[in-house]
């Protein structure tokens, strides 16, 4: 019997009561794009994540750049972030005319390396070509970034800090989200996510007003919001006077709702990630595989269980014959790909090109029962490659 990678249907079991009367709601009362399930989920994620403002948006690219837009980020700017991460992060600079520069990753936790990242910046600032305005760093795999360090930089240099949290909503370094540190987290909704939709959607969340409001702004097609109206009398509905360019990137209210169920049992499914994680390191203590090391003080949601193995494909392979799907996150960072070769990567990216070579994702979900886990461990460890 193949093994599920991701288990979306066991979720689904779990909820499909809640979730079917809440799509039911929807379509009773019709109001299918910004409907008031969009208003109570963007409340309940505010406050699950301790930010002040949720803004709910059409996908997690879009919430990257909607921030980038507000702060008026574009041409002969520069925003630094990691390759070795999905195109999201990096294609964001190009769709707003900036330039992505690529920094390297610590070998431990795949995450922005604090040390790579100010030597970027400083050689950017020296060349003086490009104008340093920000840092994307993400929480890949599921953990968090360096913030602490991350921050000081870029409260050093005077940039804005993102925190990508696309695969990592939730997670948390010393009890506090990365929204402590960050001026905006951004996630993403896509169904793979441990907080997925049955669509695509995203979100951006940040403690600024001013920033919220001109986010909310626009995602609508730059829609009027009250800091343009100022209390004026309007002869029509503000979504028709445009006061900037925008984009049209709403989030579904079905999704919305779907999303509101779906958060009400999160956290009790990051507890049960945290076991199967726990499940993993044991089986595969001793092993050839290298099991994944999180930041002191960090804690992980856990949104993939990525190993390392000298030979990740002959890995891959022996699982496959034995019905284990495996992923391999990410086999090409984004600085070796024809696209974004062309954009700036001051003192190369060894580590990023190294881990590239020998990382491999299991299934992971908080619904993967201890016998088909023992089946995974079991493969992994029979592998004499």
């Amino acid at each position: 019997m193949t093994i599920a990678f991701i288990d979306l249907a066991a979720q689904q079991r779990r909820i499909k009561p809640q979730i079917d009367a809440a799509i039911a709601r929807v379509l009773a009362h019709g109001a299918y794009v910004m409907g008031p399930e969009v208003r109570t989920f963007e409340e309940q994620l505010a406050a699950f994540s301790g930010a002040k403002h949720a803004v709910a948006c059409a996908n997690g690219t879009d919430a990257l750049i909607l921030p980038l837009m507000a702060w008026g980020v574009g041409p002969g700017d520069a925003v630094f972030c990691p390759s070795f991460t999905f195109a999201a992060t990096g294609e964001v600079m190009p769709l707003v005319g900036a330039t992505p520069v690529f920094v390297d990753i610590r070998p431990d936790t795949y995450n922005l390396d604090p040390a790579k990242l100010e030597a970027a910046i400083l050689a950017i600032k020296a060349e003086g070509k490009l104008v340093a305005r920000a840092i994307i760093a993400v929480d890949l795999f599921g953990q968090p970034a360096d913030y602490p360090a991350i921050a000081s930089i870029a409260k050093k240099h005077d940039l804005k800090l993102i925190a990508d949290s696309a695969q990592g909503f939730g997670c948390t370094l010393d009890g506090r989200h990365p929204g402590a540190w960050a001026d905006v987290t951004t996630t993403s909704f896509f169904p793979a996510k441990p907080l997925g939709c049955y669509g695509d959607g995203g979100a951006v969340l940040t403690d600024d007003a001013w920033l919220a409001e001109r986010i909310d702004s626009l995602r609508v097609h730059g829609k009027a919001v009250a800091s343009d109206i100022n209390g004026a009398a309007l002869a029509h509905d503000p979504k028709y006077l445009n006061m900037r360019v925008g984009l049209n990137s709403r989030l579904d209210t079905l999704q919305a709702a779907i999303l509101i169920e779906k958060l009400a049992v999160f956290a009790d499914e990051l507890d049960r990630r945290d076991v199967v994680a726990g499940r993993y390191a044991d089986g595969l203590g001793g092993t050839a595989t290298r099991t994944p090391i999180v930041l002191e003080g960090g804690r992980s949601i856990w949104a993939q269980y990525t190993i390392e193995h000298k030979n990740r494909d002959g890995l891959a392979a022996h699982l496959k014959t034995l019905g284990v799907p495996t992923a391999a996150y990410y086999p090409m960072p984004m600085h070796r790909q024809d696209c974004y070769s062309i954009y700036p990567q001051p003192g190369g990216l060894p580590v990023s090109e190294a881990k590239a070579e020998v990382v491999l994702s299991l299934p992971m979900h908080p619904y993967l029962e201890p016998d088909v886990q023992d089946r995974i461990i079991e493969g992994v460890r029979s592998f004499n490659g």
